[in-house]
């Protein structure tokens, strides 16, 4: 499967919300419920900003998982290192799937557990 696909071309709230779906992602406090909320209010109008917050809601399902398997790995110590790295790679993930929304695109992340279909 490619890492991206054209879409036709969204509006400027579409491609706004698409971009939201995966910046939210990253702040704190907001996390996984950012991408949750906009999949919810648009599933169904819009199929751009749709596939964009249930990537965005995948990838972090999966990063929450990394995550508490990191913490639980903390006790033999690689676990600090794993935390680093995923914390790196979360952001910058975020970033490029970002920039590739706003070129009216859907990024689809390197690694990630589709769950919401």
């Amino acid at each position: 499967m490619p890492e991206e696909y054209p879409l036709f071309t969204p509006t400027n709230d579409d491609r706004v919300l698409g971009l939201l779906s995966h910046l939210l992602a990253i702040v704190p406090g907001i996390g996984i419920l950012g991408p949750l909320v906009i999949y919810l209010i648009k599933k169904g109008q819009s199929s751009f900003v749709e596939e964009n917050a249930k990537e965005s809601l995948n990838f972090q399902i999966t990063m929450v998982l990394a995550f508490i398997i990191s913490w639980i790995l903390v006790v033999v110590l690689i676990g600090f290192l794993l935390l680093g790295i995923l914390s790196v790679l979360n952001i910058v993930l975020v970033i490029v799937a970002t920039v590739k929304a706003s070129e009216n695109k859907i990024y689809r992340y390197p690694f990630n557990l589709r769950l919401i279909k």
